[in-house]
């Protein structure tokens, strides 16, 4: 398979030892359309139309040149796809009853790395569609990210930068998937701790259509300002019970804190006749005879 990229990943043919060589002797078969299953490893969720619709057109014209690689399955589907199942849904739409094929046999760790190779080198893929096969190659298939990246003919951090994706909020990775913003943009969004303030942000970037660099400024002054805010002290949730009774009992504001070497009650009040009762309420008959 001819890259659009030069050096992307190691290909098919080095991937499973032969596909180049009998693919030039011609050794491919063609069987009927609905004998091929789609491959449940492909990284690619979402599928564009009109692009589908050029290829269908295309296959109509000129056929199918490449032949779709698959490996043997069970009788009610005997192939399924490792590669190619692009062409395999454009030909459905051409209308074709069979397709060339190349057979191949591989294991499930192959048969994604395969599709994603293909999908990477086609520019197929959303970056959350690709951080997702990574990830799975790395968690399901105990892969190193750095031979991942060998495999696919990236460095590294380009790697780890795109699985980082997946730790982005739900929002901001639908974002990503629907080309509202491009990955520099989620990863600038990322920077920000606060999920309340990263989607403000993001609503600003889609709306004002604002480049990469604008949203780093953003994030960097979301995040100077979060660090002027003073910060409000963790309240010990038994004193804030007590606290919350208080208030209730005296019908204003209590502030309770409490340190190594003891704490303190502060009682707020408005007016002398506020201040009175809350007294009364405290002391009852002690107080009846003090004048404030």
């Amino acid at each position: 398979m001819a890259s659009r990229r030069g050096g992307l990943g190691r290909g098919l043919e080095s991937l499973i030892p032969g596909i180049g060589a009998d693919t030039e002797r011609g050794a491919t078969s063609t069987v009927d359309i609905d004998a091929l299953e789609p491959n449940p490893l492909q990284p690619r969720v979402h599928w564009n139309d009109e692009q589908l619709d050029s290829l269908a057109a295309s296959i109509r014209e000129h056929g199918i040149i490449q032949p779709i690689l698959v490996s043997r399955r069970g009788a009610d589907k005997p192939f399924q796809i490792i590669a190619g199942e692009r062409r395999w849904r454009a030909a459905q739409r051409a209308g074709l009853t069979s397709v060339p094929i190349l057979v191949r046999e591989a294991t499930p760790s192959q048969i994604l790395e395969l599709a994603l190779v293909e999908n990477i080198q086609r520019a197929d893929l959303n970056p959350i569609e690709e951080a997702l096969a990574y990830r799975q190659l790395t968690v399901e298939f105990g892969m190193k990210q750095s031979e991942v990246a060998e495999r696919v003919g990236k460095s590294r951090p380009a790697i780890a930068n795109a699985i980082r994706l997946l730790s982005a909020p739900e929002l901001i990775r639908e974002a990503v998937a629907n080309e509202q913003i491009s990955a520099g943009h989620a990863r600038a969004l990322l920077a920000v701790e606060d999920p309340i303030i990263q989607e403000q942000i993001l609503q600003q970037v889609i709306k004002l259509g604002l480049n990469v660099r604008d949203t780093e400024r953003l994030a960097q002054r979301a995040m100077s300002e979060a660090r002027r805010r003073p910060t409000t002290p963790r309240v010990d949730p038994a004193l804030q019970s007590v606290q919350t009774s208080l208030q209730r009992a005296l019908g204003t504001k209590v502030d309770i804190s409490r340190g190594r070497n003891g704490g303190r009650i502060v009682i707020s009040f408005h007016s002398d006749d506020e201040l009175t009762a809350i007294l009364s309420q405290i002391a009852g008959d002690e107080l009846e005879d003090f004048d404030i």
